[in-house]
């Protein structure tokens, strides 16, 4: 299976390392123009430098996914630069638990609920709201949200509101499946298995101690952690030529459990 994506536009969403890192540059070394996008602008910087070294293209802007101007603004770019005129491919990455972490529901206050649910969720939204036009007027395109396997179960990190968010982007998918699917526009979406992708996956990696990691780790099938790649190859295949008929789908990539 030989999967290219020569003359093809992708947005990435939260690339500044991680999974976004690395769908970033998969999608560079197989001839995609990549816009990558994140608030970490150090880290794009790197992300779009790996890129190039990579032999690939890769447009970095920093931009906040829950700002729906200035998302609109960034799509708007990169539709400009598309030889396709429209958004070939949408990858929702970002989102995240930014540094909180578990507590009773009766303690969260409604900033951090709205900022996690509007990272998670809400970013994911603005984003095929903005690409969606031009897709359809192409009758062509591919939204790969990426969730967690927190919304389907429970969330290892005990952070309602991410739980149900990445519960709320899956069903998302569902939904914009129907309502794009008119237009030759798949939506489809992969949950991810623990990773220890950044700094904050390994700040709870560490939290469990030896015997927590290794329980973790004896509860998948596979008897091993993923890496970022993984999530990546899920990705290039639902944005592939291959996928075509694929749809409203969500795929866990966690080992097996």
């Amino acid at each position: 299976m030989n999967i290219e994506f020569s003359g093809k536009t992708v947005i990435v969403t939260g690339a500044a390392h991680g999974f976004g890192r690395a769908i970033a540059l998969a999608f560079a070394q197989r001839g995609a123009n990549v816009w990558a996008c994140d608030l970490l602008g150090d880290e794009l910087a790197e992300t779009q430098r790996l890129c190039a070294a990579a032999g690939g293209r890769c447009e970095a802007r920093t931009v906040d996914v829950t700002d729906r101007a200035a998302v609109q603004a960034f799509v708007r770019e990169a539709e400009a630069s598309a030889e396709s005129g429209h958004i070939d491919v949408l990858v929702n990455n970002a989102g995240g638990v930014l540094g909180q972490v578990g507590q009773p529901l009766e303690e969260v206050t409604l900033e951090q609920w709205n900022a996690i649910i509007s990272v998670n969720l809400s970013a994911a939204f603005f984003f095929a709201q903005a690409a969606a036009p031009g897709m359809k007027a192409a009758r062509s395109g591919r939204i790969v949200n990426i969730s967690s396997g927190a919304g389907l179960g429970r969330s290892l990190t005990g952070i309602q509101a991410y739980a149900a968010a990445k519960a709320g982007q899956i069903n998302l998918t569902r939904q914009l499946c129907h309502e794009l699917g008119p237009y030759n526009i798949t939506v489809n979406n992969i949950a991810p298995g623990f990773v220890r992708s950044n700094p904050t996956t390994e700040k709870q990696w560490q939290s469990y101690g030896p015997e927590g990691q290794q329980a973790l780790v004896e509860g998948i099938a596979l008897r091993r952690l993923g890496q970022p790649e993984d999530i990546a190859h899920g990705v290039l295949f639902l944005a592939s030529e291959y996928a075509g008929w694929i749809s409203g789908q969500v795929i866990s990539i966690d080992g097996g459990k």
